[in-house]
């Protein structure tokens, strides 16, 4: 999903549980979570693009039922949680506790993996975005990452 989100030139941020493993947790996500420049028209027009090719379609969504992915549906919808040929892909045009992309994009980490480089948010940064969303599973997180912050900080 990285490969073909940076090869459409789309501008993201890697956030939520891909991001945390990133920077060393050893909690396990199914999905890819990103925030997207939602202000930008090329990059709203080519991550539409590249969702219709990869056949996106919501994932709590019986299947068969109407459903167009393009620049119009992502703009209607502030969060996507998407099933598509290349996995889970959770589309977000906003962080809680952090805001748009922008926001978001003054906080970043950039990383390689799989030959790929691109931006994930930072600790501090996820660890304030997750006290935000308060969900119990990032609430559980949080001393995972917590943890690994202050083991930066020794360093």
């Amino acid at each position: 999903m990285l490969a073909g989100l940076v090869a459409a030139r789309v501008r993201f941020v890697v956030v939520g549980g891909v991001a945390g493993a990133l920077h060393g947790s050893e909690r396990v996500t199914n999905d890819l979570d990103i925030v997207y420049d939602a202000r930008d028209p090329a990059t709203v027009g080519a991550l539409a693009t590249v969702l219709a090719a990869w056949n996106a379609y919501p994932r709590a969504v019986e299947r068969g039922l109407p459903f167009i992915m393009d620049a119009r549906t992502l703009r209607a919808a502030p969060v996507l949680t998407l099933v598509t040929r290349e996995g889970d892909l959770d589309i977000l045009d906003r962080v809680d506790g952090v805001g748009e992309y922008a926001k978001v994009a003054a906080h970043v980490e950039r990383m390689t993996a799989f030959g790929i480089a691109f931006d994930v948010l930072d600790l501090p940064t996820l660890i304030r975005a997750k006290r935000a969303t308060a969900r119990p599973k990032d609430r559980e997180a949080l001393l995972e990452l917590e943890v690994l912050q202050e083991e930066r900080k020794r360093r």
